[in-house]
């Protein structure tokens, strides 16, 4: 599973409030689930309206794909048919190489372009300063003067935080990290602080790390469905580590929560 993809999901459409307003340049007033059954990549990372009916699309790229002109302009035709008007499209590039997709796809007649944004060049010291975690976790993908000194900062912010809160967020900056290499830097300096070296000894990478696995799969199966039913929790806890992640796979194409479970 790309880990990356689901944690970033997940703060874009939670805390990451700065970083959300620098990609759609206004506030998204809601978030909607849709499939485009014609295209072979069904669902967007991303949909979002705002007050004004504007359609926003965020999509996240770690690697280089030569058809992410071609495949945008598929999902702007798609979104059309469903909706009747195009979005405005953003796609943010997470990767370490340097960027190398083009943004435009052109023919006889014919120009289309999407926005194609490095997360580099992003104001990390802005991302860092920002009252939000989902801000804060971020900033550590953006040219900074002093990477480890803004892991103590974010890990000092998680220490504030309540258990649960702390778990997601100690989860999403170790996922994060990985995208530049720095999740030894991320676990070195967690313990040495007692509250977050307890997460990692009992629950990230110890032997209950099915229960950072169930905090994540929650919190994605609350902004996809809400609040989550009595049953579908007694099912969540019966799952194996393994179990897990494939559900994980499968929430953001499942229609209803009786679906993902079925």
């Amino acid at each position: 599973m790309q880990d990356y993809d689901v944690v970033l999901k997940l703060l874009l459409r939670g805390s990451a409030k700065l970083l959300l307003t620098d990609l759609a340049g206004t506030t998204i007033a809601r978030w909607l689930n849709v499939e485009l059954p014609e295209l072979v990549n069904r669902t967007v990372d991303l949909l979002g309206e705002t007050d004004d009916g504007t359609l926003i699309q965020i999509d996240l790229q770690s690697g280089h794909d030569k058809t992410m002109a071609l495949r945008m302009a598929e999902y702007a035709l798609a979104i059309y048919r469903l909706f009747g008007k195009f979005p405005r499209q953003v796609v943010l590039y997470v990767g370490e190489p340097p960027l190398k997709m083009d943004d435009t796809l052109a023919g006889p007649d014919l120009q289309f372009r999407y926005r194609l944004i490095d997360v580099r060049d992003l104001d990390g010291e802005r991302l860092r300063e920002s009252p939000e975690m989902g801000d804060n976790v971020v900033a550590l993908l953006t040219r900074l003067r002093d990477q480890k000194d803004t892991v103590d900062e974010i890990l000092g912010n998680l220490s504030n935080l309540d258990t649960d809160a702390r778990e997601f967020y100690l989860r999403a900056l170790l996922t994060v990290a990985g995208l530049r290499g720095l999740e030894e830097i991320v676990e070195e300096e967690a313990r040495k602080m007692p509250l977050l070296n307890d997460i990692l000894e009992n629950r990230v990478l110890g032997r209950e790390f099915k229960r950072g696995e169930l905090s994540l799969l929650r919190r994605q199966i609350e902004e996809r469905f809400g609040p989550i039913p009595q049953w579908a929790e007694d099912r969540l806890v019966e799952r194996s580590a393994a179990e897990l992640e494939e559900l994980g796979l499968r929430v953001l194409k499942a229609k209803t929560i009786e679906e993902l479970f079925a």
